[in-house]
């Protein structure tokens, strides 16, 4: 940071000033001195509205008091003066122990209350930052707390105490208790004793005190846990703390006898104020600014004989105010943010307090592009520091350790902290990145390298980017010095030259320096490592031999190479700039340690930048004034108190950082607001001489002084009064081929009115371009401009004026007019302007997009055969599930193949198999057995079988549902469930059958004994499974129904279907139904069926022993209830229970409904769809077929 003396107040009469106090919100200043002199003060800055008074923005513009109000009411001398932000109140106090509120009305301060305690003096005063509350403390040891109404909340009298001080906590829950003797104590909001803060800055004794002078605690936002507690001691001693309870502070000796002390707004910086020990020192006045952990940034020397109270002014931190006896002094800081530029955009570090949702171990970068004002933010680690080159930066920042949440999870961490460097682009992306273990205290950036220092160490790394040259390469190692070694470049050579890569030998790189590095700087030849007692080590790159040093008196602060690394420019701590060579072509066997210091030397430098196209160029800021350098003469200075981004083509780029970091700039920040564009008086000049001389004078000034800008420039003004020779001369000399190329064209034209529409043209004055060409006659240029433009509403208006003008001329104009209204994505205006166009491939995508699909499918009308938009408009209706006009484009296309693809792809597997078979495509099959092979692997059987089914491929479906049947009997679902499933499978067959004797033209009799033998046994089990599942659930219902007899009928019918069914079930079921009905004749079969069963086990068939013992021991073994009818073929009398005539051999099919043997087949009732049998008098009743569920037609069927 650097700091100097911006602005003097003198108060009259000589008062000596005691106290001040500069109010954050609106920036009222109050001032408390000798004899009651109380004065409200308000310092701004005068309106910078003008162009020409856009450089004096921020802390360069003019200063004026607009307020300067006395304050009548204290007879004593005032001490102490606070500030009530939050209410706009001020409290006052003297030392007569007086205390008054002063309120704020109409634009002035006016008495509200006023308290006289006359026993003691008031030593402190403090608001809480709500502003609800004030605590007042009184040197006897009194302590007063009251509302902001004027109300006491409690009082205390600490007993034999003293007390000199107070301060609340930031949560406002404690109070802290500074006393004569040097002890802090804390208590809580209601008075009561906490505890005594551990002082370890000074030496505490009853007999002599130290007296506290100052009691600071930051009552805001506090990023990575840093100290927010400062108490100072009056013998220079400053105690930092992170909390009240910190054992381990951070000790400062300033060194100063202290006097007044205060945190920055942002509370990153303490300024202490007070007087030099030494009696030696001119200016013993001095004000010390330290960072949050004790850093010493800067010391301001202030003339006079006593200084009193310092008080900083609220965001954005840039000033801080001094008491100086009855002097006010104003001094301007300039800090050193956290920031970078490049390519048109400024990368910052966001201040913590203005995003507390970011974790206070993280950081917000901002990348805020000037050129379109956009923002982008990023989320890093803790941020320590950043650079930039060209189109990139890099941030280097601190990694914190892996912490497992999985307490059995363990992460090796490494013993040493690590560090990340991050390349970003201008979007905050980041394109390469690196770990290292040193810290990056300092880090610098050219186009192939980042280098980053600590105090003792530098590393080089080789970085990567996506416009890199190097980008693709084999990346060289890292490369690390000792800042005390002397690198000679010899390995580094021999490693490129060395084919197999040659590793120098290791040593052990030491930690620690006596003269430790405080800067860096590099360019693509030179890097130069400051040290702290002024040597500067210059090394040569990219080998790293070093080849020189310099010395200079002071500790350097920042330095800069200039473009062509001849020269370089430092900054010491002082704030003087010099300049020194360099010699970055001198290659010695021993370092010179010779000095050579440059002409330049100036003071209260705070940045500095050079010229990136002219290495005699320099810009420096000297506290509000910027000078630019010409070799060693400086140009007039201009008045500004931006940070300079870039000098490039004779002007200077800045920005108004603290108003940007500090948060005071609008969201929707502005270029124009907070980018200054200062240029060199060289270019200013050029333009006047241009504007108001003449050509001849200003190429006479421009040869003079030297620069392509300058001679284009020129060229330009010579060109707009087409003096072509000398126009070309300048553009030779700037090389500026576009130029050179443009006046021969116009060499080539003859009409002076149509020159200058071409220079008109040429330098984007495209109105008045037209304007010429349309003043000469020549309309036809004007629309050639215009269409070149793309600019196709006005070559419309051009058109319409014209005669002659075909219609496709203005067709085509309405195409580009629809698709630019497609490109911005308004379909409604594309579409008017391609239907005036006719333009088929502009309407599809307009139709598409306004879903307007019977438009879309009406297209496919007007499109002629074969055009490669059919096939476009054929995949925009398959998108849409429009499949059939889909295939309609696709066979007016004549591509066949893509018409199936879509068909397949839409699962319209019947109208993909018509079209391979009407087209002779025999790829259809292979095409449908792998997709259903693909389906099938997914495990989605029910999905092939529908894909089969919709195919036409009525047994490959019905395979399917069989092997989906057999997984349903693998899990043992339920009989019901496996039925449905053997059914569907069986009507599918008939399906088959049917579509075969529809096809073939003969019945269901031919079709099956045309089958192949393996269809047809396929056929048969199909409805055999079918059946077999049926008439178990059959026998099931009957039996539950109380049918007894007819269940036992049904149950006997499942002997026919041991092989599907479970042998043990199946006699189990006609052992019961028969033992129901007391037919004990088939119910002892049954028995001795299960018992002479070799799958059951030992004890189960003893089981079935006993039972039938039990059973059959009371009845005896024979069938009471049997019917008997003829059979239909030899009138032989049959039981109702045989399946086939004993005599003839006739098979009896059975009814589906009960179960029952039908013995005359030829007046049953058939089912038209599963083709089974039933008795008229069981179907009569019944709306659908008891095996396949289809509706019941009660004509007589023949057999």
């Amino acid at each position: 940071m650097f700091v100097y003396l911006s602005k003097k107040i003198a108060i009259p009469n000589n008062t000596k000033i005691n106290c001040l106090s500069w109010e954050k919100n609106n920036g009222f200043i109050a001032i408390g001195g000798d004899e009651g002199m109380l004065k409200v003060l308000k310092l701004e800055q005068a309106s910078t509205t003008t162009s020409t008074q856009t450089a004096s923005k921020g802390l360069a513009a003019a200063s004026n008091l607009s307020m300067n109000q006395t304050l009548e009411g204290h007879k004593g001398n005032v001490v102490v003066v606070v500030w009530n932000e939050q209410q706009q109140k001020l409290t006052t106090s003297d030392d007569n122990g007086v205390i008054i509120v002063w309120t704020m009305y109409k634009g002035s301060f006016f008495e509200e209350m006023t308290n006289d305690r006359k026993k003691s003096t008031v030593k402190g005063m403090a608001w809480t930052n709500d502003g609800q509350k004030i605590c007042i403390v009184y040197e006897d040891g009194a302590v007063i707390v009251g509302s902001v109404d004027g109300n006491r909340i409690w009082g205390k009298e600490i007993k034999n105490t003293q007390l000199s001080g107070i301060q609340w906590s930031p949560d406002n829950r404690l109070l802290l208790f500074a006393l004569k003797n040097g002890e802090v104590h804390l208590y809580d909001n209601q008075g009561i004793f906490v505890s005594k803060i551990n002082i370890q800055c000074v030496q505490l004794s009853s007999i002599r005190g130290t007296s506290v002078v100052g009691l600071n605690w930051f009552n805001g936002y506090a990023q990575g846990n840093r100290p927010t507690l400062a108490i100072c001691y009056e013998t220079g001693k400053i105690q930092l703390m992170k909390n009240e309870y910190d054992d381990y502070p951070i000790i400062i000796d300033a060194n100063l006898q202290i006097t007044c002390s205060q945190w920055n707004d942002s509370g990153t910086i303490l300024a202490v104020c007070g007087i030099k020990n030494s009696l030696n020192e001119k200016d013993s006045n001095q004000v010390m600014f330290f960072s949050a952990y004790g850093q010493h940034l800067r010391t301001l020397k202030i003339p006079g004989r006593e200084i009193t109270s310092l008080s900083w002014e609220g965001k954005p931190n840039c000033r801080i105010s001094l008491a100086v006896d009855s002097f006010i002094y104003f001094a301007n800081i300039r800090l050193d943010y956290t920031w970078c530029y490049f390519n048109h955009t400024i990368a910052f570090l966001e201040i913590a307090s203005q995003n507390p949702s970011i974790d206070f171990n993280q950081s917000s970068v901002i990348f805020w592009d000037t050129k379109s004002n956009q923002n982008f933010s990023k989320i890093i680690d803790f941020v320590i520091s950043m650079s930039s080159y060209g189109e990139h930066c890099v941030i280097a920042s601190e990694t914190h350790k892996i912490i497992s949440k999985d307490a059995n999870l363990v992460v090796e961490n490494s013993k040493e902290q690590t560090y990340m460097l991050q390349i970003c682009n201008s979007l905050g992306t980041t394109v390469d990145s690196k770990y290292i273990d040193i810290k990056p205290q300092f880090i610098t950036m050219n186009s192939t390298h980042i280098i980053v220092a600590n105090n003792s160490q530098f590393l080089l790394w080789q970085y990567h980017t996506p416009k890199s040259s190097l980008h693709g390469m084999k990346q060289k190692k890292d490369k690390r010095y000792h800042v005390d070694d002397q690198p000679s470049g010899v390995n580094e050579v021999l490693s490129d030259l060395d084919r197999i890569s040659y590793d120098p030998p290791t040593k052990v790189i030491p930690t620690t320096t006596k003269d430790p590095i405080c800067s860096i700087t590099a360019s693509d030849k030179i890097l130069l490592v400051a040290r702290e007692s002024g040597t500067i080590q210059e090394y040569v790159l990219p080998n790293v031999a070093i080849c020189n040093r310099h010395s200079l008196p002071n500790k350097i602060c920042k330095m800069a190479i200039n473009c062509n690394s001849t020269r370089a420019c430092v900054v010491d701590a002082t704030g003087v700039m010099t300049t020194i060579e360099l010699n970055n072509q001198t290659y010695n066997d021993k370092p010179s340690e010779n000095i050579r210091t440059g002409k330049i030397e100036r003071k209260d430098v705070w940045s500095i930048c050079w010229a990136k196209d002219n290495p005699q160029l320099l810009a420096v800021m000297e506290k509000t004034r910027m000078y630019i350098f010409k070799n060693d003469d400086p140009e007039e200075p201009i008045s500004s108190c931006g940070y300079i981004c870039n000098f490039e083509d004779l002007e200077i780029t800045a920005v108004l950082l603290d108003e940007i970091i500090n948060g005071m700039a609008s969201t929707n920040m502005s270029g124009e607001q907070y980018l200054l564009n200062l240029r060199v008086k060289s270019l200013r000049d050029t333009e006047e001489l241009l504007q108001h001389v003449g050509l001849t004078e200003a190429k006479q000034f421009i040869e003079d002084n030297s620069h392509p800008r300058l001679w284009r420039l020129l060229g330009e003004s010579a060109l707009k009064k087409l003096d072509l020779n000398m126009a070309e001369n300048a553009f030779v000399r700037c090389t500026n081929y576009q130029g050179i190329s443009f006046i021969k064209k116009l060499r080539s034209i003859q009409n002076e009115q149509i020159q200058k529409a071409e220079v008109s043209a040429f330098f984007g004055d495209f109105d008045e371009a037209e304007k010429l060409y349309i003043d000469a006659d020549r309309r036809d240029l004007a629309i050639s401009l215009r269409t070149t433009l793309c600019d196709w509403f006005r070559v419309i208006q051009l058109y319409r004026m014209s005669s002659g003008i075909s219609d496709q001329q203005m067709e085509t104009a309405y195409k580009e007019i629809g698709k630019h209204f497609a490109n911005m994505r308004v379909w409604d205006s594309a579409r008017e302007y391609y239907e005036k166009a006719h333009y088929i491939e502009g309407l599809m995508d307009a139709y598409y997009y306004l879903e307007k699909y019977e438009e879309l499918e009406g297209l496919i009308a007007k499109i002629p055969e074969k055009s490669p938009l059919l096939s476009k408009l054929g995949q925009m209706l398959a998108t849409v599930g429009l499949t059939e006009k889909s295939v309609e484009a696709y066979k007016k296309c004549g591509d066949i193949k893509s018409a199936v693809a879509t068909c397949v792809s839409l699962r319209q597997w019947g109208l993909a198999v018509e079209l391979a078979q009407k087209y002779k495509m025999p790829s259809i099959n292979a095409l449908l057995n792998n997709h259903a092979s693909q389906l099938l692997e997914e495990g989605k059987l029910p999905e092939a079988v529908e894909l089969q089914k919709k195919a036409g491929r009525f047994l490959d479906a019905s395979r399917l549902l069989i092997k989906l049947a057999e997984r349903e009997i693998e899990k043992k679902s339920s009989y019901l469930r496996i039925k449905q499933l053997f059914v569907l499978a069986g009507l599918l067959v008939e399906e088959h059958l049917h579509t075969s004797a529809t096809v073939t033209g003969t019945n269901r009799a031919t079709v099956i004994a045309q089958l192949s033998p393996e269809d047809s046994v396929f056929i048969e089990d199909v409805w055999h499974k079918a059946e077999a599942y049926h008439y178990i659930l059959l026998s099931q219902r009957q039996l539950k129904a109380g049918l007894m007899h007819s269940a036992v009928l049904s149950s006997i019918r499942l002997r026919d279907y041991e092989d599907v069914l479970n042998v043990e079930k199946i006699y189990s079921l006609i052992a019961l139904a028969s033992c129901a009905d007391r037919s004990f004749g088939t119910c002892s079969k049954a028995f001795i069926k299960l018992e002479g069963l070799e799958t059951i086990t030992e004890h189960k068939r003893q089981e079935y022993e006993e039972l039938a013992v039990n059973i059959l021991s009371r009845y005896d073994p024979i069938d009471t209830k049997m019917d008997q009818t003829p059979c239909f073929a030899c009138e032989t009398l049959v039981a109702d229970w045989q399946t086939s005539c004993t005599n003839c051999g006739s098979h009896f099919p059975a009814c589906i409904a009960s179960g029952q043997s039908i013995m005359n087949p030829q007046v049953a009732w058939q089912c038209s769809s599963c083709m089974h049998l039933a008795k008229r008098i069981e179907i009569a009743s019944r709306k659908s077929c008891p095996l396949c569920h289809s509706l019941v037609n009660l004509q007589r069927t023949e057999m």
